[in-house]
């Protein structure tokens, strides 16, 4: 083998499988409905698991009940139908100390399946009919098969027999696709090895080729774990050399603008600055984390190249103030802000917010007289009225909007800017990178020419480190970890039954008879078909006539009319109702701090981050608060999803519950790129590989190594992902 040249890893993507010896034309097909197409492919088909040949028990040794995996020669088939017209399957299988029956209930393609010298094994109940112990459906792996002649086959997995993902209904089976694996690594020889061999080296990994071999083939359970570490790694390092290189991009080939005011605006000389203005008539004083964060976001606004982060907050830290005074650091310079967010509450509610900070402040204008003017903050979204939408486009135009607040609306032909400083998005995991990328390119042609905006992104959902960064590696980060003083802990209480309840009920009426409010929050609008879930009107009606009686309740979802929605909105925050129901509208965006009580129904269908969310609406001034999550949970996940709720209220903490509980391919989805990119590599067990993965890509950039060819051909293997990551 090392006679032959190596070949990158992404050539083999070239490679059909219909060039191997063994794959014809039907096979072919069957393997295409693995997702299998290119030896690449083939070669990146991991075992799903391994059994240890030395590691099963021996058919003379099992008895009556055990759940056990035993491993045999098929013996004999044979297939009937029973009386109930179920199709049999029965197979006899032996290991030379005893024999047993394997019966199959309706799966009639095991016949095609196991044929009589076949290698099996099979993991189940040990069960007794007429006298004969037999196992009925259990879970099946070939792992040799009859037609298998070559004597080689028996070393091929050594001690440890890989175990490959295949489907029921396909006549390939495990033993097959590791034929076919080890015919591919054969002929495709030696392959290159794209990183420095000073950086293998350093890291203790594996060779490439050696990786792909052991990964397949392993010799014992050490052989495995290198090999896994070594091509996990790899995996990890091209999804960071991408988030560095783009990065890059942005240090070497942005056209940024410095605002020069932004230095020192937190500072004693920074009292004149629009920031200086907005922090001194707070009537809390910044914390000592939303300090720091704002500081760096204005030493990124002061220097000439464009700032790209991300700022992380959990609910209730004061992410929307330092968003605040970010802009207006912009502004002060006589650049315009854009904030984007996902829904038109939260328009609405930053709206509001904003004006209230910055209403009654002014910032220079030398066309205005007296050399200023006050800040115009505007709304964009699809309920205003065409008259302001006018007002709004042509001050946005003409530069007389100093702040635009809008959802996708902002992403209009329509809307052009007079001179675009900064781009803040909220939620950002509701937007693609497409969208992203449309308002930022905004900037471009403006009155200044091109400049490229700061860029601001925005998260109330804590996300993990390694998950950070596997999403935001890209983007400098800074996260507040500081609730404002004064905030009094939430009381979260998981009540299972109708009766447990009855607490959170009478919760609601005290706190509404003291004068303050509650939510009631719902899965579903309405209920319907065979959904066993609580719809909003329906309980609206219920507590109306029952627990609730007497109180003011109203009423809110997402298919309700815009302006009859508002209208209860705005009777909920003056207080003219004391307890609203409502579907997930209220998750972000509503700032009640009057609302002491959230009581969420169903709690168990809701996602954790959601539910993190969800307390979030209470909890919002020095009120003592209190969570009630309803409902038994159906499912181990469920359960500790709501255990987790109850035990912490750090955001942080959860979300590493979270990325445990739904796997990393949901939180790389968040990226809207379908499933994840990581088939070996794990953001849960794999936190030193990430941070090491982080630090080589950004060695490697700052070293100009990463512009070698071979690892730019590395980096096609992610695929459309490499033009997603340089966007923008």
């Amino acid at each position: 083998m090392s006679d032959l040249p190596s070949r990158p890893l992404g050539r083999l993507r070239d490679v059909e499988l219909t060039r191997l010896r063994r794959v014809g034309e039907r096979r072919g097909a069957e393997l295409a409905d693995l997702g299998l197409r290119s030896v690449l492919d083939l070669l990146q088909y991991y075992p799903r698991t391994y059994v240890d040949r030395s590691r099963w028990a021996a058919l003379d040794e099992v008895a009556l009940g055990d759940q056990v995996t035993v491993m045999g020669e098929v013996q004999r088939v044979s297939a009937r139908r029973t009386r109930q017209g179920r199709s049999l399957v029965q197979v006899v299988i032996g290991d030379g100390s005893a024999s047993m029956t394997i019966s199959y209930f309706n799966q009639p393609w095991r016949e095609r399946q196991l044929r009589a010298g076949s290698q099996v094994l099979v993991f189940g109940m040990v069960d007794e009919y007429r006298g004969t112990r037999q196992m009925t459906n259990p879970a099946t792996d070939v792992l040799v098969g009859s037609e298998d002649a070559e004597p080689s086959a028996p070393r091929r997995v050594g001690r440890l027999v890989p175990v490959y993902p295949t489907s029921e209904k396909l006549s390939l089976s495990s033993w097959e696709i590791g034929a076919l694996v080890e015919e591919a690594l054969r002929r495709a020889g030696p392959v290159l090895d794209p990183w420095p061999a000073e950086v293998v080296s350093a890291l203790g990994l594996l060779d490439r080729s050696a990786a792909l071999w052991a990964i397949h083939a392993p010799r014992d359970q050490a052989d495995r774990h290198a090999a896994r570490e070594r091509l996990a790694f790899d995996e990890l390092l091209r999804l960071q050399l991408a988030l560095a290189l783009r990065r890059r991009q942005v240090e070497l080939f942005g056209h940024g603008v410095a605002h020069p005011v932004a230095a020192g605006a937190l500072g004693p000389d920074g009292n004149d600055s629009l920031v200086g203005r907005l922090v001194a008539r707070q009537p809390f004083a910044l914390t000592g984390a939303q300090r720091r964060v704002l500081d760096e976001i204005l030493d990124d606004v002061a220097a000439p190249v464009p700032m790209h982060r991300l700022l992380q907050g959990d609910v209730g830290s004061g992410k929307t103030l330092v968003a605040t005074a970010a802009l207006a650091a912009v502004v002060d310079d006589g650049f315009q802000g854009a904030l984007m967010v996902p829904t038109e509450i939260l328009a609405e509610q930053h709206l509001a917010s904003l004006r209230r900070d910055l209403g009654g402040l002014t910032r220079r204008d030398a066309n205005a007289l007296g050399g200023h003017r006050d800040v115009e903050v505007h709304l964009l979204s699809g309920r205003i009225g065409a008259a302001a939408r006018r007002a709004t486009l042509a001050g946005l135009a003409s530069g007389h909007v100093d702040i635009v607040v809008g959802t996708h609306a902002l992403l209009s032909e329509s809307v052009q800017f007079h001179r675009l400083g900064m781009v803040v998005i909220d939620e950002q995991h509701r937007f693609g990178v497409d969208q992203r990328a449309v308002l930022r390119d905004k900037a471009w042609g403006s009155h200044e020419g091109t400049v490229d905006p700061d860029l601001l992104v925005l998260t109330a959902t804590p996300i993990p480190r390694t998950a950070a960064l596997a999403l935001f590696g890209d983007l400098d980060r800074s996260v507040i970890d500081e609730l404002p003083a004064g905030r009094v802990a939430i009381t979260t209480t998981w009540a299972p039954t109708p009766e447990a309840a009855t607490n959170a009920w009478q919760r609601v009426r005290s706190e509404v008879a003291a004068g303050r409010r509650a939510y009631v929050v719902c899965p579903l609008v309405e209920e319907g078909g065979k959904v066993e879930a609580t719809g909003a009107v329906a309980e609206f009606g219920r507590l109306a006539a029952t627990e609730l009686a007497g109180l003011d309740i109203g009423l809110v979802h997402g298919q309700m009319p815009a302006a009859q929605r508002d209208a209860v909105m705005e009777d909920f925050r003056a207080g003219r109702l004391g307890v609203l129901v409502a579907t997930v509208v209220v998750e972000v965006g509503v700032d009640v701090p009057d609302a002491t009580v959230i009581v969420i129904e169903d709690a168990w269908r809701f996602g954790l981050a959601q539910l993190h969310q969800l307390r979030g609406r209470v909890g919002r001034s020095t009120w003592p608060s209190w969570c009630y999550l309803l409902g038994d949970a159906p499912s181990s996940d469920g359960e500790r999803r709501l255990e987790a709720l109850v035990a912490t209220t750090d955001g942080f903490a959860l979300a590493e519950v979270d990325l445990e509980l739904r796997g990393e391919g949901a939180v790389l989805g968040s990226r809207q790129r379908g499933r994840s990119d990581l088939r070996l590599a794990s953001l849960v067990e794999d936190t030193e590989l990430v941070e090491r993965a982080h630090q080589v890509a950004r060695d490697l950039v700052a070293a100009g190594a990463a512009d070698a060819a071979a690892v730019r051909e590395e980096l096609e293997l992610l695929g459309e992902d490499v033009s997603y990551l340089f966007k923008s």
